[in-house]
């Protein structure tokens, strides 16, 4: 096949996350449309997911970064002119960009080429944007208002950039929701002894693990275990948390996890306690599932996907004894169990693959 139309797309890194997986699919997606896709890291480049075997994959800087001030400057000058050596090389019809760094390294190269780009922003700016000072909120404004399309997962976050007096007069945001993850078919060997709550994410403090850890505690049903799946900063935090609770033999944070859709499948509940979303894939893909989940009502997200009693339960976020509440109901009251389960899974027709990566399509098309 002569593959004519280029595509670039971004990223930090192709580690195991939310964002990884969306802009994976998404590259699969438009490789099998016929497109040339190569996908960008800024930082390592060993994709977690699969990948089409004729995208490439290019890694800008391989080595660990560190927060030295000179090595932060040699970082930046070395990002700056190998993106655009790449782009001067690769001429791509359009780049795709996401998470904030690589939204920023996009837009300023892509503007001194006149390349169209599109940014994605997928968790909330409080955590981004929002915390920057007065210059780089002012270059992100500019250089999200540059670009063709700032595609956020959720409606809630444009008001999250709009209370930014920097963004306030942006109008080019675009909401796309995430797609379902498709997985190959579960298996019917369990993957762990004991039946078990599951929870999925980067071990960060935005996930509010360690909520869901002391809410677990004040359950109390001996027959019963905690999974957590993922990796990240925070591991240490909570498996001390985990040793003075005395959960050990309970509560196990299990890695990053390829056969998540076996887990899924066989939890007997999952709960999503995050502090803030943008829009959690993970509640989607346990959805799609059929597993009951209960969420925390956070920005943002959970709302957008879940209707409270219906395909699931909305708690408040920050509070462990809503989310113990929570989990309590669900776990004696079988006939809400069951409901939730099956309502769950009409999320694979809203949030079906080709619906969601149709209007990215159509999106990009326009402004190639």
């Amino acid at each position: 096949m002569v593959r004519k139309r280029k595509l670039i797309f971004a990223i930090n890194s192709l580690n195991g996350g939310g964002a990884e997986r969306v802009i994976s699919n998404l590259g699969n997606y438009f490789y099998k449309r016929g497109f040339d896709v190569t996908m960008v890291c800024l930082n390592e480049a060993k994709p977690a997911y699969f990948l089409e075997q004729g995208i490439k994959v290019i890694s800008l800087i391989d080595q660990k970064r560190n927060e030295k001030f000179f090595y932060r400057l040699w970082y930046g000058g070395v990002t700056f002119f190998k993106l655009l050596y790449l782009l001067i090389k690769e001429k791509p019809s359009c780049v795709v960009s996401f998470m904030t760094s690589a939204n920023l390294w996009i837009g300023l190269t892509c503007n001194i080429l006149n390349t169209p780009y599109l940014v994605s922003e997928r968790i909330t700016p409080d955590y981004t944007v929002n915390q920057f000072n007065y210059f780089l909120r002012w270059l992100s404004a500019a250089m999200y208002s540059k670009s063709k399309a700032i595609v956020v997962p959720s409606k809630g976050m444009i008001d999250g950039f709009k209370k930014n007096k920097s963004f306030s007069g942006l109008s080019n945001f675009e909401v796309i929701n995430n797609p379902v993850s498709q997985f190959i078919p579960a298996r019917l060997e369990r993957v762990y002894p004991r039946k078990f709550i599951l929870s999925v994410g980067r071990l960060d403090r935005q996930k509010g693990f360690d909520l869901l850890i002391q809410a677990f505690e004040k359950l109390q049903i001996s027959d019963l275990d905690l999974l957590i799946s993922g990796e990240g900063d925070e591991r240490v935090n909570l498996e001390n948390q985990i040793k003075e609770l005395n959960l050990s033999d309970r509560v196990k944070l299990i890695g990053y996890q390829k056969n998540l859709q076996d887990y899924y499948r066989q939890a007997e509940l999952f709960v999503l306690s995050s502090r803030n979303e943008g829009y959690p894939n993970v509640l989607v893909e346990a959805m799609s599932l059929g597993c009951a989940c209960v969420a925390t009502d956070c920005e943002f997200g959970p709302s957008d996907i879940i209707e409270n009693e219906m395909n699931g339960l909305l708690v408040k976020a920050n509070s462990t004894k809503y989310l113990y509440e929570a989990i309590k109901r669900t776990m004696s009251d079988p006939v809400l169990k069951i409901k939730m389960s099956v309502n769950a899974q009409l999320i694979n027709q809203t949030n079906s693959l080709e619906n969601t990566f149709a209007k990215w399509e159509k999106l990009i098309l326009n402004h190639i």
